[in-house]
Order: C-alpha cells, then sequence, then structure tokens
C-alpha cells in the first residue's frame, strides 16, 4: 500500500476516534485488533493493514466497511501505476 494512501486511512481512523471521543486503547478493545497493530499503522510502522483489519475498526465505529472506506480524501485518491 501506498505510503500517502496508508495515512489516508490513518487520518480516517484518527478521525472517528476523535468525533466519537475515544482513544485508540478503546478503539482496540472494541475492535478486537491489538493495540500494538493499530498502534504500529498509525505510527507508520506498518503501511497495509488486512482487510479484516479494517472490516473489525469499521465495525466497531458501528459502519459497515463500504461506509468506513467511503471517505473523501480516499475517493479523490489516484494510483500510480
Amino acid at each position: 500500500m501506498d505510503r500517502e494512501y496508508s495515512l489516508i486511512i490513518v487520518n480516517r481512523i484518527l478521525s472517528l476516534c476523535k468525533s466519537h471521543h475515544i482513544t485508540i486503547n478503546k478503539l482496540s478493545n472494541m475492535s478486537g485488533v491489538s493495540q500494538s497493530t493499530l498502534d504500529n499503522f498509525i505510527k507508520g510502522k506498518t503501511h497495509n493493514p488486512k482487510i479484516k483489519t479494517l472490516h473489525k475498526v469499521a465495525l466497531a465505529f458501528g459502519m459497515s466497511l463500504s461506509e468506513f472506506l467511503d471517505y473523501p480524501e480516499l475517493n479523490m485518491y489516484f494510483f500510480d501505476d
């Protein structure tokens, strides 16, 4: 996954955490995704989360995966092939 694309997803997660007033630790508990997995992604140590991980995060916010990914910055992103 492109680093810029990864950063857009990180910003999506952080934005949702902020709007729902939850921490990454709480998101970990709600989603069943380990805190270390979330921390590594948010800190840029990993750039390619599994779709299963994103699905669990989406469900923790009461969203479907498609709703989670329906985000203006993601929709406007173009991949360089």
